[in-house]
């Protein structure tokens, strides 16, 4: 449907364009001139701007689907703490900064926190906190990453964390689909059968997706994995995402397909958000659990803020809004 409306308004446009100079063109039609609609609650960002806690937010400037910038958040003029957060629990970051101010008021309207993709977070720590956006150029460099235990292990020994990581909640999958499950995905075999379109998480900087194939392998074993990741990426049922927490909903509320594998916090947040959104859970035995934490950055600026924050994250408080999205505290497992 929004293809289609884009499509029908671009060929009015040329259609303009090319008359624009003929004396005897006839005039558009009102129709013609009508901007396509689309629903506004489908795009990010979503949560009405409470993933920014500036003071002053001036010229109010925001889009949905063409202006929104929905992985950076906060004030970039002056910040006194810059958080790089592996984007599973954007949706959770609002209360999660609304209450660490409401403790450690000395850093009210001063946050600026960015969601992209781990991998990619690393990439830009590697390019000295430099990123393009759009149009847009700037430099930002983190006090404090969050990624999956492990990355930041692995970061720690790479040098560019300092130790010890802080664990503080685990996560598991599930299968989203659109509101009603139309497609009937059951389980994840299905996820392997033709004609059943997927979003999945890139494996080249998105962590989830090895989970995701180990518990695609627990179902089905290789020949599941090698039909979701392989024979379906090459016949065009599989679409591979850039940010499988934004684009997978996003994908399945315009009808481009069936079902995508997530964190079950991030299908718990299009529903409570009231998106036509469902999930599928995955049996304990076919599923994988994430421990998700956290480090200051090597050469931070704000290196005491940092470690307030890491402090803060795995508070009781802390703790009360995670649970909200399905996560659970991290009790020393894995």
């Amino acid at each position: 449907m929004l293809k289609s409306l884009f499509i029908a308004t671009l060929a009015s446009a040329v259609c303009l364009v090319s008359g624009a100079g003929a004396s005897n063109a006839a005039e558009p039609s009102s129709d013609a001139m009508k901007v396509p609609g689309f629903a506004v609650d489908v795009f990010p960002p979503w949560q009405d701007g409470r993933n920014n806690d500036a003071t002053d937010r001036g010229l109010a400037f925001t889009v949905p689907e063409i202006d929104d910038m929905a992985d950076f958040h906060g004030d970039l003029t002056n910040p006194e703490l810059v958080l790089f957060v592996g984007g599973n629990y954007y949706f959770a970051m609002a209360p999660l900064v609304k209450a660490f101010e409401a403790s450690h008021p000395e850093y009210k309207g001063r946050l600026f926190w960015e969601t992209i993709p781990p991998g990619l977070l690393v990439d830009q720590m590697k390019a000295h906190g430099r990123i393009t956006v759009g149009n847009m150029t700037f430099v930002v460099r983190p006090d404090a990453y969050f990624a999956g235990l492990k990355k930041v292990q692995s970061l720690i020994d790479e040098g560019l964390l300092d130790g010890p990581p802080v664990p503080y909640v685990t996560n598991t999958l599930t299968m989203m689909v659109p509101k009603a499950n139309p497609a009937k995905i059951d389980s994840l075999q299905d996820l392997g059968k033709a004609g059943v379109r997927l979003a999945m998480p890139n494996p080249e900087f998105e962590g989830v997706a090895r989970q995701i194939k180990a518990a695609l392998a627990k179902a089905g074993g290789d020949k599941l994995a090698d039909a979701v990741y392989g024979t379906k990426v090459k016949d065009g049922s599989t679409t591979l995402t850039h940010i499988h927490h934004r684009q997978t909903p996003l994908f399945l509320m315009q009808g481009f397909a069936d079902a995508g594998v997530t964190w079950k916090s991030e299908a718990l947040f299009q529903e409570l958000a009231g998106h036509p959104i469902a999930h599928v859970d995955i049996p304990e035995n076919e599923n994988v659990t994430a421990v998700y934490a956290g480090a200051v950055v090597k050469g931070s600026a704000h290196g005491e803020a940092a470690k307030a924050w890491l402090e803060f994250i795995h508070s009781p408080e802390a703790l009360s809004i995670f649970e909200r999205y399905g996560f659970k505290p991290y009790a020393g497992q894995n």
